[in-house]
């Protein structure tokens, strides 16, 4: 299965550095979302979307259990709680706060996962996660 997960691999190479400094800047001013912070498949309609979205919880699994994927995706979402303000929207416009949202409900959602993906969910949704993303999880259930 690891050869479904180079397509983020090869889309994050030379672009990991610069969306992490603009989280940790507070302000995403480039396009990478799809392939940082992934959703479950069945939320985004276009082309790149559909490229990038993780087609169930197990490749979600997968995708964190993966030696560069995993960890990257832990640094960045740290990075998250490093900043003052709670406000996704401030940091990544629309719809993107709504990606966020949906691809740390995800992920919070996968067996054991790290803990920063309901601690990111707790300081900008107020705890609450995606009710999108929870209904597709539980239809592939």
């Amino acid at each position: 299965m690891e050869h479904k997960l180079e397509r983020f691999i090869t889309a994050q190479k030379g672009v990991f550095q610069t969306a992490l400094s603009e989280v940790q800047n507070g302000r995403k001013q480039s396009h990478w979302m799809w392939y940082i912070f992934p959703q479950i498949k069945g939320l985004g309609f276009t082309e790149t979307s559909k490229l990038y979205a993780l087609e169930s919880l197990q490749e979600a699994e997968e995708f964190l259990n993966h030696r560069v994927l995993g960890p990257r995706l832990i640094l960045i979402s740290s990075a998250l709680m490093e900043l003052d303000t709670d406000d996704a929207y401030q940091i990544f416009g629309s719809p993107d706060d709504l990606k966020l949202h949906s691809s740390m409900t995800l992920f919070s959602e996968v067996p054991n996962a790290d803990p920063i993906f309901s601690q990111v969910l707790g300081k900008f949704y107020g705890s609450r996660k995606d009710n999108k993303t929870l209904k597709i999880l539980a239809l592939l259930r």
